[in-house]
């Protein structure tokens, strides 16, 4: 039986998205099974749009118009990026390889 704190993520490492609300796209790098940051990350959300903690969140190499910048973003607000564009972000060339239309391949390994 698969609860909810243990379903499947929705969402792969390397995909490209979008948030469903606001206007920025990103490369996912990086998923957590439930919520994994601080309450005041959480509180700071506004209520009618803060999500569920039992649902995977993602780590996103994201950008907008102006920047590039580090995303946690839910699954409830994500979205496949059909753009077919790659991620401008400086740090997607360390941890990937080739883009393939809506993805990257995995790139070399790099630990800390």
């Amino acid at each position: 039986m698969t609860s909810a704190s243990h379903r499947i993520a929705k969402f792969h490492i390397g995909q490209v998205v979008k948030h469903r609300f606001y206007p920025f796209r990103g490369v996912i790098f990086d998923v957590d099974p439930t919520f994994n940051n601080t309450e005041e990350w959480l509180a700071a959300i506004p209520e009618e749009v803060r999500p569920h903690r039992d649902q995977p969140f993602y780590h996103l190499l994201a950008e907008n118009a102006r920047s590039y910048y580090v995303a946690y973003v839910s699954e409830q607000n994500l979205l496949p990026d059909t753009s077919g564009k790659p991620v401008g972000h400086p740090q997607v060339v360390r941890l990937f390889g080739a883009f393939e239309g809506d993805r990257y391949r995995p790139g070399a390994r790099i630990s800390h």
